[in-house]
């Protein structure tokens, strides 16, 4: 192996450049027209257009993709999260085109990629299951199939995509009347996503704690299980933090945990980078959820309580190369590590996608402190992708050092032109629920409901730079007035001096625009 083509964008795509620049080898990007210019693209050694903006248009093209490895030379492609990096057909693409997988074997792939299968998989290997359907209900399943099948699971239960992950295709149903439609939405949102529409029923766990453990297996058969991270602070089924160790789990959890999800992975035959996710009850029984066969966003917390970059050993495992770790020394973390991602998203606007282009960026930076971005001043950020601008990652000795890592760390970033989470972010940080660890995938749900839209404290990015303007335009106007006074001491009656009021005029313009009182 010597070159490797990233078939993702956005921070993944730079973290595996730099993964590839490590270990002496070449990288390869590939971009769609919005991304011509992305950060990505310019640190790679070399980058290949793919096509339009749209996802399916080039980053789920896996023709452009496999030509655009040919036609660099590349030997392996590493496909990130997201996108096509579950994707049975993408991995068979690439080993029929003798380029090197970075992930697991193509059968590996479908038979965990498909969550009903990954559930008879845990199932028999002795790992405790939520009880759900055991097959998918595809596009032609009849209603009255889906509604007798809730029944018997129970209400409320949660519809979820059989493909892909990170909340999409997922629905939570509390009564059969509300179920049709549930159905219908989930069905839209994962084939959307994710080029399959097939759904299954699981029932809903109440007030659940989300825990996982990261796995890295190699083509030797050696599986090793790292601390469990937490990643119950969810908006709506998506991840907004992540910690490791997870705050509840003992030496005694953290190990069945970890036999749990090896047994998991051996009884799939699972290779490379993986994750098995698992839901944690109060009274401390754990439950198979599903297993994500890539990297996760979420990898940082596990690399800096380890000590291991998960992304080298991934190319390292693809290589051939056996496993030099030990679970005695990936079970026993080191320090506490808390990851936060940050959004290109309006929290006072429900959380609305805010595109636009990037005018001022301060980066969080000082002991203890990780920030894995793609975006910088001038970055224009799309429509068309996840809007995932960066993740900030704390380390302290303890929970208490990283949780004020973490806050100083918010404090100093600083984005200007377009909304991000960070105001959100940091209420959430300072909450009790979060501090005291007492949160579920729930919570955050719950405490968004209770603050019925209040405002998150932050100005809009617009607002503040028009006020900016307005200033300038002030002291412009100031400044000017100041000079046509001495001019008009000295000048000549009758001369015409420089008409003040066309700056005031642009500012009136623009306030109107943005709905102020000029």
């Amino acid at each position: 192996m010597h070159k490797i083509l990233i078939a993702n964008r956005g921070e993944i795509a730079v973290r595996v450049v730099r993964a590839c620049r490590d270990l002496g080898l070449g990288s390869v990007a590939v971009f769609s027209e919005c991304d011509r210019t992305a950060r990505h693209v310019r640190m790679a050694d070399e980058a290949v257009a793919i096509g339009g903006n749209a996802p399916s248009d080039s980053y789920l093209r896996i023709d452009r993709i496999i030509e655009a490895a040919r036609s660099t030379g590349a030997d392996a492609v590493h496909p990130g999260y997201g996108f096509l990096s579950e994707n049975e057909d993408f991995a068979s693409a690439c080993r029929d085109a003798k380029l090197t997988f970075i992930g697991p074997t193509p059968d590996a792939v479908a038979r965990v990629g498909s969550k009903t299968t990954a559930r008879t998989i845990a199932a028999s290997a002795g790992v405790p299951v939520v009880p759900g359907t055991e097959e998918p209900f595809g596009s032609d399943a009849a209603d009255a199939d889906i509604a007798r099948a809730a029944q018997h699971i129970g209400y409320p239960v949660l519809i979820k995509a059989v493909a892909g992950g990170g909340g999409k295709g997922m629905r939570v149903v509390t009564s059969a009347a509300d179920l049709p439609g549930a159905v219908r939405l989930a069905r839209s949102e994962a084939g959307s996503a994710f080029g399959d529409s097939s759904v299954y029923i699981e029932r809903c766990v109440q007030r659940p704690r989300h825990v996982e453990i990261q796995i890295l297996a190699d083509h030797h058969g050696t599986i090793v299980p790292f601390v469990e991270r937490e990643c119950s602070l969810q908006r709506r089924h998506q991840k907004v933090f992540e910690e490791s160790p997870s705050p509840v789990a003992d030496p005694g959890l953290r190990s069945r945990l970890a036999d749990a999800a090896v047994a998991v992975a051996q009884a799939a035959g699972y290779t490379n980078a993986g994750t098995v996710e698992f839901l944690l009850d109060g009274d401390g029984h754990f439950y198979f959820l599903e297993v994500n066969a890539r990297l996760q966003v979420e990898h940082p917390v596990t690399e800096m309580v380890a000590g291991v970059d998960l992304v080298q050993w991934q190319i390292r495992i693809a290589q051939g190369e056996r496993l030099t770790l030990s679970p005695q020394d990936t079970l026993r973390p080191n320090g506490h590590a808390i990851e936060c991602r940050v959004y290109a998203e309006d929290p006072d606007a429900g959380f609305l996608p805010s595109p636009g282009r990037i005018v001022a960026l301060r980066s969080p930076e000082g002991p203890g402190i990780r920030n894995d971005g793609w975006v910088e001043s001038g970055s224009e950020i799309p429509i068309f992708y996840d809007s995932l601008l960066s993740k900030v990652i704390a380390w302290g000795q303890d929970r208490l050092q990283a949780t004020a890592r973490l806050r100083r760390a918010l404090d100093e970033y600083d984005i200007r032109g377009v909304r991000s989470t960070l105001p959100f972010s940091r209420w959430l940080l300072a909450r009790p629920e979060f501090i005291e660890a007492r949160f579920h995938t729930n919570v955050l749900d719950e405490l968004l409901q209770q603050r019925a839209g209040e405002p998150f404290g932050d100005l809009d990015p617009s607002i503040e730079e028009v006020a900016a303007l307005a200033a300038c335009l002030v002291e412009a106007s100031a400044a000017t007035s100041a000079s046509n006074e001495v001019r008009g001491r000295l000048a000549p009656s009758g001369v015409d001096q420089h008409d003040t009021r066309s700056v005031e005029r642009s500012w009136k313009a623009v306030a109107r625009k943005e709905g102020l009182r000029p």
